[in-house]
């Protein structure tokens, strides 16, 4: 348990100012105890402006003033991937429990890296996708566990968006770990870990946008089981951003945005369908947060929902993706 935590509010030092990190902070207003309390940037400037929007938020022109603020309960990562590594270091190591946006990281040897500074430090270290903890998921690993659809037999999963609309760098740019696959295909290929576990075998083709990261990215991930789970992803087109779980009974339908907040189907191999609507308020981060603060609480350092063991074997199954397609970052050189 971090030793500051008052056990009233859980204080939130967030660490970064791009749009998700907005986000994040906006959706803890649906929880009464989670506060808001400071953020930092490498420009004081951007951290002031930032904070505005949350009344009492402390600003910090810099990461290590952040980490070092006493009156923090935890950290957010809320930084690009090629900096997740290193940011999250910087916190665990001062003592700080984190919560690092995904994807973990860039590769699965910054993930090891990070996940040996928590156990060293004895803070608590999660990553942060989000969906695992919406309610329509735990809806479908309750599914799962009852075995109603029977042995699984294929997942798909897709998750396309058209950002040549946007000039977000870190959607285009090597140097910002940019491309589908890490930025977007975290989402499915997440999603086929949770229900299939560690593929046996990897089968990856992608294309290429001009500056060297894959536009779009397809993979197949077989099973010692006879399943295959069949992912995509795209920065070029707005896909159906669906997902399905079927098996030898029936099938799991995950409506459109499937990693947020929405409406599940259950459908028997008889045509009995089971509906699951949606009826979440707010856009989905608050979940992971509260999760978050009740592991610091009891002293826990790693989820049982999405360990660190699992997070990097995802970040695993993205190496040999990105090792198949050839798409190496300038990081990585």
């Amino acid at each position: 348990m971090s030793e500051n935590y008052t056990g009233l509010e859980f204080r939130w030092g967030i660490l970064g100012t791009g749009g998700i990190a907005t986000a994040f902070a906006r959706d803890l207003s649906y929880l009464n105890n989670h506060i808001v309390a400071a953020v930092g940037s490498r420009s004081l400037q951007s951290a002031e402006d930032w904070a505005m929007e949350f009344p009492g938020c402390r600003a910090f022109g810099s990461y290590e003033d952040l980490v070092n603020d006493p009156n923090i309960d935890a950290i957010y990562i809320a930084t690009p991937h090629t900096f997740h590594a290193e940011n999250s270091i910087l916190a665990l190591t001062a003592g700080k429990p984190v919560l690092c946006e995904k994807p973990f990281a860039v590769n699965a040897r910054e993930s090891s890296a990070m996940r040996d500074a928590a156990k060293d430090n004895g803070v608590a270290l999660m990553e942060a996708m989000w969906t695992r903890y919406l309610p329509h998921v735990y809806t479908i690993r309750e599914l799962l566990a009852s075995g109603v659809i029977g042995n699984i037999l294929t997942v798909e999963a897709d998750h396309g968006q058209r950002l040549a609309d946007y000039a977000n760098p870190r959607h285009w740019e090597p140097e910002l770990g940019g491309g589908a696959l890490l930025d977007l295909g975290i989402y499915p290929i997440s999603f086929a870990h949770m229900v299939l576990g560690i593929p046996d075998k990897i089968t990856a083709s992608a294309s290429f946008t001009d500056k060297g990261v894959d536009a779009q990215t397809a993979a197949i991930l077989d099973y010692k089981s006879g399943a295959q789970a069949i992912v995509s992803t795209t920065l070029s087109a707005k896909t159906s951003n669906r997902a399905t779980i079927s098996g030898e009974l029936g099938r799991i339908e995950v409506d459109t945005v499937f990693y947020n907040p929405t409406s599940i189907r259950l459908i028997m191999h008889d045509g009995t369908t089971t509906e699951y609507p949606n009826k979440y308020v707010g856009h989905g981060l608050r979940e992971q947060a509260q999760y978050f603060s009740e592991l610091v609480q009891r002293g826990a350092l790693d989820s049982e929902l999405l360990s660190l063991d699992e997070s990097i074997a995802i970040m695993h199954t993205l190496d040999e993706i990105r090792k198949q397609i050839g798409l190496i970052y300038p990081t990585e050189r």
